[in-house]
């Protein structure tokens, strides 16, 4: 097993980490204490190729392997967490199942456009009364003609008021339970649709997270994503990927975290000498680099398994938990390392621990993801053979 980054490896994490510390550092403050971020940065995203990195070059994308896509979620979260979000979601959530589940008509019309950052994806499965229970969903698609025709609510949707495109699930035979939920490709354009912005969250400010209503939007049928009734396939396997760029998110929070405090560590000073000087504050530096190393092998392995096509649930939902975890934790003993500073922000570590708490929750509470792993050890859980093949590396 090789761990060693390839030249072009390193030469795209170069390149993503002068893009962060050129255009998103100086920025980060203004636009967290705004709510918004400037839209150029997405346009900025797009002319990078940053948009569709491990999407197949005749697809319009740049046509990397995974880890490659885990090393640019990285060092966007290593400037803020709703970049590397915006990636997650129009790149993991959905362009990504729109290459695996997607007819080509489908995937020239929708893929080809998002993995050239010209349009932008978003994925839409949380409602108000669901979210780790996706069969409690209430939205519908009522097959009319040529048409399915959308009603429900949609919630904790990224991208809400950006994304030009939405994979969005919808009952269309609820007495199946989840057999009875399918995939549907909406078009913000579409009439009937609409969508707002959640203001006042913890973190994550600069990102557009919202809400979004379909009243009686009509979705042409060519628009159904596979097959009627295996919308929740679709969504486990698009959340193998979300999850993914999670969790290598997580390590941009636990590396910034990291270089904040060693920058504190040689400025401050008690007691007549620097504090990082001091044995327990020793200690917290050393756990931030342990959980730094951690989580990166445990994203990695997960990539080398997308990259040979091969299954991960497990080991996604494992990098998952535990990457989320240590980044919330380091970040927590940065704001206290920080002391009375690391609680205001004119230091960015209250803004690493307040962005670190979303993760924790979203795609997957760390509780589910606890009792996934204890039901693999158990033998209560065993993955069933894939209904779609996944889309491995073609450089693999």
């Amino acid at each position: 097993m090789d761990f060693e980054l390839s030249p072009e490896q390193k030469m795209l994490r170069q390149t993503v980490r002068q893009f962060v510390d050129q255009e998103i550092m100086p920025n980060i403050k203004e636009w967290d204490e705004k709510g918004e971020a400037d839209p150029y940065i997405y346009k900025r995203l797009a002319e990078l190729g940053l948009m569709g990195v491990p999407i197949p070059e005749k697809y319009g994308g740049s046509g990397m392997d995974y880890n490659s896509l885990a090393i640019v979620c990285e060092e966007l979260e290593r400037g803020d967490t709703a970049f590397r979000t915006a990636v997650s979601v129009h790149t993991g959530l959905n362009s990504l199942t729109l290459l695996q589940w997607g007819s080509e008509e489908q995937k020239q019309k929708y893929l080809v456009p998002q993995a050239r950052g010209e349009k932008l994806g978003a994925y839409a499965l949380t409602e108000p009364n669901a979210g780790s229970d996706v069969k409690a969903i209430r939205t519908t698609a009522v097959r009319s003609g040529d048409y399915y025709v959308l009603n429900g609510e949609k919630t904790w949707i990224s991208l809400c008021d950006l994304a030009d495109h939405f994979i969005v699930f919808a009952y269309t035979d609820r007495e199946k339970g989840h057999r009875g939920i399918s995939a549907f490709i909406v078009e913000r354009t579409m009439p009937g649709f609409s969508s707002r912005a959640i203001k006042g969250k913890l973190g994550i400010r600069a990102g557009n997270t919202g809400q979004i209503f379909l009243d009686n939007v009509k979705v042409p049928k060519e628009n159904l994503l596979g097959e009627e009734g295996e919308g929740f396939y679709i969504a486990m396997s698009a959340l193998d990927n979300g999850r993914f760029t999670v969790a290598a998110g997580a390590c941009g929070i636990i590396s910034a975290c990291l270089e904040a405090c060693v920058k504190y560590c040689h400025e401050r000073k008690t007691f007549g000498k620097e504090i990082g000087e001091h044995q327990l504050v020793k200690q917290m530096i050393a756990n931030m680099e342990a959980k730094l190393v951690m989580a990166r092998l445990l994203v990695y392995r997960a990539g080398e398994l997308k990259n040979k096509g091969v299954r991960n649930t497990r080991e996604t939902s494992l990098a998952k938990w535990q990457a989320c975890n240590f980044a919330n934790e380091v970040a927590n003993d940065a704001v206290q390392i920080h002391g009375a500073y690391g609680y205001s922000n004119e230091y960015p570590v209250e803004r690493y621990l307040r962005n670190s708490k979303a993760p924790v929750i979203y795609e997957g509470t760390r509780e589910i993801h606890t009792l996934m792993q204890a039901d693999y050890v158990l033998g209560y859980r065993k993955d069933k053979p894939l209904r779609k093949n996944l889309p491995a590396w073609e450089g693999a």
